[in-house]
């Protein structure tokens, strides 16, 4: 029997050391360098390889191409984020925090795909399955359940029923006897995870694996099964809000610019069909510290609302505080309202909140923060028929941003009057019917034609 041997391997990039380091030379992280045990090499010398059996170099244009056959999803979201429906033999990593929704979206989503379907659950019994089905009204006649966590007897039961598409819920409750260690460490991931890869191939079924995410992106993370997979959903939300989105991070067979925006009901996961009405307020007044921007996600676009508060600060230092928006971009945009635009906000405490719970990444929302800011620190409302979508940079000018006609577009259709952005679009020159647009260079002309 070959000797076991020690290796190192980094939670974050999946680096590995041959010896323990405090910082990983491939990401710099602290303190993520985990030790397990892997089979040495075997002391039998190797044969020599025989010709035939090598695989010979081609020339790409030689490669002949052949069509991956997709199963179709009845999940219009899921099916768009994969690029179509499910390759034959691919591999689906679904990642999210513990009770955000996966195992609902994909028992949801199984229950409508052709084929023979065997879901393999690890944390529940296939009467608690069947609950769950029975509540979100979910019937297949095709829908095979099995509850069981040991590898080895996951693999024969693949074999014998030779499905279609595979589900696995978790990875992280999946081990294999022979490998030391428990379930859910890095080596038995690392394993498990490869050796389902390998039969997927093999057989040519479509796996879908569910990997939780912890809020410490410890060993339960899925960072180091990114690698092994060909696609990569994450599946995001606050669990205070009935919303939630599926993002794509990696996919080999299609776009990571989509996401899937779903609402959580009794039933299981309604499909949001136009979002930008779950994310922009209801109300008619208009209001101090608001404004709405256009951002896109993904291929879509959508409206949020922004929402600032500024008042005197309590402390001997002001609080600076953001939900939903990067917290150094909002010192970064403070920064430029003191400096270019002279308003002293060092003695105010200054909060913004993105509504409906959603994050945004967008740069094109700074301009929508800028107005919710001074509305708020003038105390002056802002019209809800008017919305906002540029980058401010650090001098104070309204930097362009992509897709800009998609958000015209977006913003005329949900009847907005007028949209502010930069004056250095290039396609500033087309005319809307329903809708104005209003061209401004930097931030210093914009508070001066909304609030003087």
């Amino acid at each position: 029997m070959a000797k076991m041997k020690k290796v190192f391997l980094c939670t974050e990039c999946g680096y590995e050391a041959p010896k323990w380091e405090g910082k990983c030379p491939s990401c710099k992280e602290w303190n993520t360098l985990i030790e397990y045990k892997l089979p040495g090499k075997s002391k039998t010398p190797d044969r020599p390889l025989d010709r035939d059996i090598l695989s010979a170099p081609v020339k790409i244009r030689e490669v002949q191409l052949e069509e991956k056959r997709r199963i179709t999803v009845s999940d219009a979201e899921l099916n768009r984020c994969l690029g179509g429906g499910l390759v034959q033999g691919g591999i689906i990593l679904l990642a999210g925090e513990p009770g955000i929704g996966k195992s609902t979206l994909l028992l949801q989503s199984a229950s409508g795909l052709p084929g023979k379907v065997l879901y393999i659950s690890g944390e529940e019994s296939t009467e608690q399955i069947k609950m769950r089905a029975d509540r979100m009204s979910t019937s297949k006649e095709e829908l095979w359940l099995l509850s069981e966590v040991e590898l080895n007897k996951m693999k024969a039961h693949i074999q014998s029923m030779e499905p279609d598409v595979v589900v696995l819920d978790s990875i992280q409750t999946t081990y294999n006897n022979n490998l030391d260690g428990e379930p859910g460490n890095i080596a038995q991931l690392r394993h498990c995870t490869m050796e389902l890869q390998r039969m997927a191939k093999e057989k040519g079924f479509s796996l879908l694996i569910i990997g939780h995410v912890n809020k410490e992106g410890g060993i339960a993370g899925p960072k180091i099964l990114e690698h092994i997979v060909d696609t990569v959903l994450y599946f995001e939300g606050d669990k205070q809000y009935n919303y939630r989105i599926l993002r794509v991070h990696k996919n080999r067979f299609g776009s990571t610019d989509e996401i899937g925006i779903y609402q959580m009901s009794g039933n299981g996961l309604d499909v949001v069909k136009d979002p930008s009405m779950l994310f922009v307020s209801q109300t008619r007044d208009d209001l101090s510290g608001c404004s709405t921007a256009v951002t896109i996600e993904g291929g879509r676009p959508f409206m949020v609302e922004v929402q600032a508060l500024v008042t005197p600060t309590v402390y001997a230092a002001p609080q600076r505080s953001s939900t939903g928006f990067d917290l150094r971009r909002l010192s970064m945009l403070i920064a430029v309202l003191e400096k270019r635009c002279g308003f002293q906000l060092g003695k105010y405490d200054v909060f913004v909140n993105i509504a409906g719970g959603i994050k945004v990444n967008d740069p094109a929302i700074d301009l929508a923060v800028i107005v919710a800011l001074m509305s708020s620190f003038k105390d002056l409302p802002m019209s809800k028929k008017i919305c906002f979508c540029a980058e401010v940079g650090l001098t104070g000018e309204l930097r362009t941003v992509h897709r800009y006609e998609q958000r015209v577009k977006e913003a005329e259709r949900l009847h907005f009057d007028r949209v502010v952005c930069s004056s250095n679009n290039k396609s500033m020159g087309k005319t809307y019917k329903d809708i104005f647009i209003s061209k401004v260079s930097n931030v210093i002309e914009l508070l001066e034609i909304l609030f003087d």
